[in-house]
C-alpha cells in the first residue's frame, strides 16, 4: 500500500512540474488533497480545513496563492458563484454546473443527457471573440406547495 501511495505522490509531483510549477512540499501536498479524490469543487477555505485535518501545516494565504497558481497553470478552473466566494474545479474540461443554494455545493451537469445551449447570445463587441461560456444553474429545494 505504501508503494502505491508513493507512486500516486510521484504522479502528482510530475503533474505539478509538467504544468510549469516547481513541486514544493506544500504544492504537492495540496495537489494530493485536490486530485487524489477525482473531480471536485472546493473553496480555498474548504481546502485549508482539509489540509489542517491532514496534518499539512499551511496558511490560508498559501492555499489561495497555490490555487490561483494551479488555475493559471491549467490544473484547475475557477468558478465565481456566490459574490466574492470562488470555487476551484479539478475538472478542467468544458462543462457546466448546478449550484445548490443553501448547501453552497456545485454539481457537474451531465452533458451526456443532452447539450446545454444558449439561445440568442448577443455578438461580442468589435475586436473580441467569445472564448468560453460557463453556465451555472442555481437550484433550491422545491417548496411544499409546488411539489
Amino acid at each position: 500500500m505504501k508503494s502505491q501511495a508513493l507512486h500516486e505522490m510521484r504522479n502528482i509531483e510530475r503533474r505539478v512540474r509538467d504544468a510549469g510549477l516547481r513541486p514544493t512540499r506544500q504544492r504537492v501536498a495540496l495537489a494530493n488533497l485536490l486530485f487524489a479524490q477525482g473531480d471536485r469543487h472546493l473553496s480555498a477555505e474548504e481546502l485549508h480545513e482539509e489540509a489542517i485535518s491532514a496534518g499539512v501545516p499551511v496558511s490560508l494565504a498559501t492555499v489561495y496563492n497555490t490555487l490561483h497558481q494551479f488555475t493559471e497553470a491549467g490544473l484547475l478552473r475557477i468558478l465565481a458563484v456566490e459574490g466574492a466566494k470562488s470555487y476551484f474545479d479539478t475538472n478542467t474540461s468544458d462543462h457546466h454546473h448546478f449550484f445548490v443554494e443553501g448547501e453552497n455545493r456545485l454539481v457537474d451537469i451531465d452533458i451526456e443527457k443532452g447539450p446545454v445551449t444558449v439561445i440568442n447570445l448577443p455578438p461580442p463587441p468589435d475586436g473580441l471573440e467569445i472564448a468560453n461560456v460557463d453556465i451555472v444553474v442555481r437550484l433550491r429545494p422545491k417548496r411544499p406547495d409546488k411539489a
